[in-house]
């Protein structure tokens, strides 16, 4: 048993030896037959230590062994906890670098975490106190001393409970995803099932997770574990008295000593020293409060010939304001609005303007939408925030606006601008993103390509390339307003910003808001009462349905519902669209005489009318039905005809369709071959989708060649690359495979003969 077996693989190897089935092992040990399975073939996390005993004990394993399955346990939970580590939201060090004082509560949250691991105490610790008063700072501080303690990761997530709270659904995903959880498997929970989902792995796991910036009561209840080592601090404004069994630290301004030396760390011992009463006064004159000290030093350190004195004094002429910092909120703001009265006219509308920004972060281009400037200007600007330290600069050219200063912002928009003009900010942002995101989204879509010779939106989009990265990026702010336009009636928008989408969507299956883009163009359709737009928003929310969530019954009535809108309309290629996907969801529902039955129709209707696309998609759903009816020659004869209607040079369809049709062809014929069990054609039909659909970024195909590819490579006695492109399966993982396939790979890769 080698110490550098991967712990599944000593478990199986010990279980085999001792002649005892997985059925047995479980009585045994007291350990689920899933569980056990799962461990072996590595689809689960290490166990604890207590669980490993168990085996060993089910196992009746000698003293060697059992401290060999311990070791192996522990070597494969370092390797996860790096990975953890690696994939989530790391403490990020640089965020108390320079944290000064706070001895009592950080020995507290010490205390609370020694308790939490040991069991004898709450899993949950809640750090209150008004803002500005250092919540995050002390929180994240603790993090870094105590990571040691948490083998399976650190996590921080951003609530951002002041201004734009983050739902508590939207921060769950978060957490799961950063914890491992693939979106598949997310894809598969309701959000309940996700909140179970978390408190089972935090349960099982020794983690420290940081929920900064909490609302209220209900946006965290989801997010905390029911018991377990894991430990979460959660900083809020609010006490938080309606949660129970949690540990409790009422946070609030720094000592006097504690404030002056952190001012000294921000602008350098030897400036501060030679000003010592001036350092002081400042101090006293920002509350003592960490935010405003912040602001005020940074102000400073940009100002490098202004004396301490000298802003000592200006703060004085600010009596009124800086007595404000004394209670409650308005305390942080009047720390913002030293630095906002020191900015240029342009500047301080900008700050105010990026306030409505509807996502975590932004680029140039924001500003130059709001304040109506081009995107160099707008970057002058922001930086001129940047300075101030209103803005941040976060990654890759982009910008982050903290939670704080959006209030502080909005605050000021209401103060210092008319309703009609906060309007008119609000139609210019939400105009820029969802017409960005059309010009984007017809990047892939027949008829249309690079944006018209008109097109004057900041952001140039001058290749597919491009279009596909701003759609990914600026997705959160998109939806945003995609939302918003719903919401306001702005129907006609909705619904051509959706239609933009119809073959993006391909590339970006496994978003998760699919359903939700084409459900709320339904809506809008709907609303328009134009029976056309609904069959085609119908259609939409239908292939959405059954791609995203395999939801193929429901998939299935809205096809039928599309169906009777296109016949209305007269639309005989959205009645042939309508009866191809209701064919897709009989298909599969198992219902494959129906699906094929469908499949006849929609191709008869397409052909009539040259609805191409339709006539594509119809056949190769033909061909899939045929296939699985044991009619494979009449499948290959059939996918042959499209790729031989592709090849033609007088072909109607071109551009991204064809490229993405011809890798979905291609991969067809490779199981037409195989289902007739022409092994050397079915992987030469494979390696061809393959490298079809990594050119074009389509990537659960390529997941899908080269789950099939496998088989037949081991088919043709070439084992060593079968188990290379599995291997490649395993690598894509959940996001770009359907998990039926990756347990495929997992079990014909455990089969093979050791190398």
């Amino acid at each position: 048993m080698s110490d550098e077996s991967p712990f599944g693989a000593v478990l199986r190897g010990l279980r085999r030896r001792g002649r005892l089935t997985m059925e047995e092992l479980a009585e045994a040990s007291g350990v689920s037959v899933r569980a056990i399975g799962d461990m072996e073939r590595g689809r689960s996390r290490v166990p604890q230590r207590r669980t490993v005993v168990a085996l060993a004990d089910g196992l009746g394993l000698a003293d060697a062994q059992r401290e060999g399955l311990i070791a192996a346990a522990r070597a494969a939970r370092t390797t996860r906890t790096t990975r953890a580590v690696a994939s989530g939201s790391a403490v990020p060090q640089r965020s108390v670098r320079d944290f000064t004082g706070r001895g009592p509560e950080l020995a507290f949250l010490r205390k609370a975490a020694e308790r939490a691991r040991t069991g004898a105490g709450a899993s949950v610790a809640v750090v209150s106190g008004p803002p500005g008063c250092g919540k995050t700072t002390l929180a994240l501080k603790a993090a870094a001393d105590l990571v040691g303690e948490f083998p399976d990761g650190c996590f921080v997530v951003d609530l951002h409970g002041v201004a734009g709270p983050v739902d508590p659904g939207e921060a769950l995903l978060k957490l799961l995803r950063a914890l491992g959880v693939s979106d598949r498997r997310l894809g598969r929970e309701d959000a309940a099932g996700h909140a179970g989902l978390l408190r089972s792995l935090l349960a099982e796991r020794r983690c420290l997770v940081v929920l900064d910036n909490a609302r209220d009561e209900g946006q965290v209840r989801p997010l905390l574990p029911a018991g377990g080592e894991s430990l979460v601090l959660v900083t809020s404004r609010r006490p938080l008295s309606g949660l129970e069994d949690v540990d409790r630290l009422a946070l609030s301004e720094m000592a006097q000593s504690e404030a002056v030396e952190l001012l000294r760390r921000i602008l350098g011992a030897e400036r501060a020293d030679a000003e010592v009463e001036s350092v002081a006064r400042v101090a006293e004159l920002c509350g003592r409060l960490p935010l405003a000290l912040r602001v005020a030093g940074n102000w400073l350190t940009v100002r490098s010939g202004w004396s301490v004195g000298r802003l000592a004094r200006r703060l004085a002429d600010e009596e009124r304001r800086l007595g404000a910092l004394a209670v409650g909120d308005v305390r942080v703001e009047a720390a913002f609005e030293l630095s906002y009265r020191q900015l240029t006219p342009q500047a301080a509308r900008l700050l105010r303007l990026l306030s409505l920004v509807p996502a975590p972060d932004l680029t140039a281009s924001y500003g130059a939408a709001l304040g109506e400037t081009g995107v160099f200007e707008a970057e002058d600007v922001m930086e001129e925030l940047i300075e101030a330290g209103l803005l941040q600069v976060a990654f890759n050219g982009r910008y982050k606006l903290h939670d704080l200063l959006r209030l502080f912002g909005r605050a000021r928009l209401s103060r210092e601008e008319t309703p009609a003009e906060r309007a008119a900010a609000e139609d210019r942002l939400r105009g820029w993103l969802l017409d960005t995101a059309t010009v984007a989204g017809r990047w892939f879509k027949p008829g249309y390509g690079e944006p018209p010779s008109s097109w004057r939106g900041p952001d140039p989009l001058r290749s597919a390339e491009e279009a596909e990265a701003w759609l990914r990026n600026e997705a959160p702010a998109w939806l945003a307003a995609l939302r918003g336009a719903a919401q306001r009636g702005e129907h006609t928008r909705v619904v051509r910003t959706a239609d933009a989408m119809e073959w993006f969507c391909d590339l970006w299956i496994f978003w998760g808001h699919w359903p939700e883009v084409y459900r709320l163009s339904s809506e809008a359709a709907a609303a328009l009462d134009d029976p056309k737009l609904r069959a085609l928003h119908l259609n939409l929310r239908s292939w959405a349905l059954i791609c995203c969530e395999h939801r193929y019954r429901e998939a299935l009535e809205l096809a039928g519902e599309a169906l009777e809108c296109a016949r209305s309309a007269q639309d005989v290629a959205q009645q042939a669209a309508a009866l191809m996907h209701a064919a897709s969801a009989h298909r599969h529902l198992g219902e494959v005489r129906a699906a094929a039955e469908k499949c006849l129709a929609s191709i008869e209707v397409a052909e009539a009318v040259g609805a191409y696309e339709v006539w594509l998609n119809a056949m190769m759903s033909h061909a899939a039905a045929l296939r699985l009816l044991g009619r494979a020659e009449e499948a290959l004869t059939t996918d042959t005809r499209v790729i031989a209607f592709l090849d033609a040079p007088d072909c109607p369809v071109r551009g991204h369709v064809a490229d993405a049709f011809r890798a979905h062809v291609t991969h067809a014929l490779g199981r037409d071959h195989a289902a007739l069990g022409r092994w050397r054609e079915a992987a030469g039909h494979y390696r061809d989708a393959l490298v079809r659909s990594e050119r074009i970024g389509l990537t659960y195909r390529t997941g899908q060649a080269l789950v099939y590819l496998g088989p037949a490579l081991i088919e043709l006695g070439e084992t060593e690359e079968a188990r290379s492109r599995l291997r490649q399966v395993l690598d894509l993982g959940e996001d770009a495979v359907d998990p039926e396939a990756l347990t495929t790979a997992r079990e014909i890769l455990d089969s093979l003969p050791a190398e």
